[in-house]
């Protein structure tokens, strides 16, 4: 058989070989049109999409390392015979946390509203029923609605996480445990229902009003959990730390930390994990989480450097403590805005986040005298708050939810948000933790505070000297 070529005509010698080419070019026609179609349909459709699929996933596995990252970061900073107990409080979290959230905080967060929007129905995918491998999100979306809800479960484990920063050194671990458990399912899980289950403080239409929507105009926005993660863990542990007081010989006696070797490799890990955090929240592998990635970073940059700045000219040098924080107040503070704000929006919200929670950390806590040992609240309560009212200054009206642009009405909506959820989590919190300490007692005993958590509470030791 011999083939003749000219341009891009093609001889072929055998008709019945020419019959069976044009027949094989009519099939393959036919598979690209039906392909074609499909994938058109597939877009229109909301089907699940292995790219947007993909991205989801890693997301979601950079959120999870967070959590170990933190673990670390804060066992630095504790004394050496603190060092397992502090780290256990968050890796227990992923455990815990995680079977509260299958089993009904997925559900209490993302179920049909129940009470004008206050929560979600328990039932709606208690134990994850319903909640499909080969079906997209109820809210929308082109990946598995499983792969939204375990992606939704990373927030939900680091959340309690963060409190505990503030009461470390000095809590039973058991009643650590029924804490964070009853805290999840009864402070997290509603709140995160009000901003990004439709409930009271979400976006809402004219067609479906929420109740924020109702009395500011506009709902709230929360890109990724300033409002959801840092204000409500921040409250929450400024809360403990009033309730529960101060660690015996505080501030008197030297409380170094033991490893600040770790806490700067734990920042590292949290850097590196945000991009999940909030690029992820986009919830989609587009333009706009790219955007969000961007901000995240430039944030965490120049609250990085502000923090160095003003501590250099506060104390005359530049801590890596002080950088580490200054890196994880502009990370929070960005948090609410990642995905609305230009990356020079992006700076200043750093540079603000960097220099308020710097002046809480140093400035407010000494003056007011409460032991918040890792600073929890001056870091996560005062960045979260300071990025949620940000939002409402500097988002660009194309990226926003609600279709607002930056001004009067949704900063007045942001300021609304952040007043609800910090009256919620705090009252919440006190409840809880009058609750624990009525039935199992929250305070270690003095000698056992004062012999260290790791031994008297989980019989080892961090380092063996």
């Amino acid at each position: 058989m011999e083939f003749i070529r000219s341009g891009s005509r093609v001889n072929l010698e055998t008709g019945r070989l020419s019959v069976a080419f044009k027949t094989a070019l009519l099939v393959f026609a036919g598979f690209v049109a039906f392909f074609t179609t499909n994938s058109v349909s597939a877009a229109e459709d909301n089907a699940i999409d292995p790219g947007h699929t993909a991205f989801m996933i890693a997301c979601c596995g950079l959120v999870l390392l967070m959590t170990p990252g933190l673990a670390l970061f804060y066992g630095g900073m504790v004394r050496s015979k603190n060092i397992l107990a502090t780290m256990m409080h968050s890796m227990f979290a992923m455990g815990i946390i995680t079977i509260c959230w299958v089993v009904v905080g997925y559900s209490i967060a993302f179920g049909d509203d129940k009470m004008g929007g206050l929560f979600g129905d328990p039932m709606t995918y208690f134990m994850f029923n319903d909640v499909g491998w080969d079906e997209t999100p109820p809210a929308g979306g082109n990946y598995p609605h499983i792969v939204f809800a375990a992606f939704q479960m990373m927030f939900a484990v680091i959340t309690p996480a963060l409190i505990t920063g503030a009461f470390a050194e000095r809590v039973k671990f058991r009643a650590y445990a029924v804490f964070i458990a009853l805290w999840s399912l009864l402070i997290y899980s509603p709140i995160c229902h009000w901003v990004w289950g439709g409930g009271l403080l979400a976006p809402g239409s004219e067609e479906s009003p929420t109740w924020l929507s109702s009395v500011a105009g506009v709902g709230a926005l929360d890109f990724a959990g300033g409002i959801v993660v840092h204000i409500s863990s921040g409250v929450a542990a400024l809360v403990f730390v009033l309730m529960t007081g101060k660690r015996r010989g505080y501030p008197g006696n030297a409380m170094p930390p033991n490893n600040l070797v770790l806490t700067m490799l734990g920042a590292g890990m949290l850097w590196f994990g945000w991009f999940g955090f909030n690029g992820g929240s986009q919830m989609a592998a587009d333009g706009q989480a790219g955007l969000a990635m961007v901000t995240t970073h430039l944030a965490a940059a120049t609250g990085a450097v502000t923090w160095a700045v003003i501590e250099r000219m506060h104390r005359g040098k530049v801590s890596a403590l002080g950088v580490a924080s200054g890196l994880i107040a502009g990370l929070a503070c960005i948090t609410p805005a990642a995905g609305f704000v230009s990356p020079g929006s992006a700076m200043i919200i750093g540079i603000m986040g960097g220099a308020l929670c710097y002046f809480a950390v140093v400035v407010v806590k000494s003056s007011l005298g409460y032991d918040d040992s890792l600073d929890v609240f001056g870091v996560h309560g005062v960045s979260g708050t300071v990025g949620a009212l940000l939002t409402g200054c500097f988002v660009i009206e194309s990226l926003s939810w609600t279709g607002i642009a930056a001004g009067g009405q949704q900063i007045w909506a942001q300021v609304i948000a952040v007043v609800v959820t910090w009256v919620f989590a705090g009252v919440g919190t006190a409840i809880l933790i009058k609750l624990v300490d009525a039935t199992i007692g929250i305070r270690v005993s003095e000698n056992d505070e004062q012999e260290g958590l790791d031994i008297t509470q989980h019989g080892e030791v961090g380092y063996n000297i």
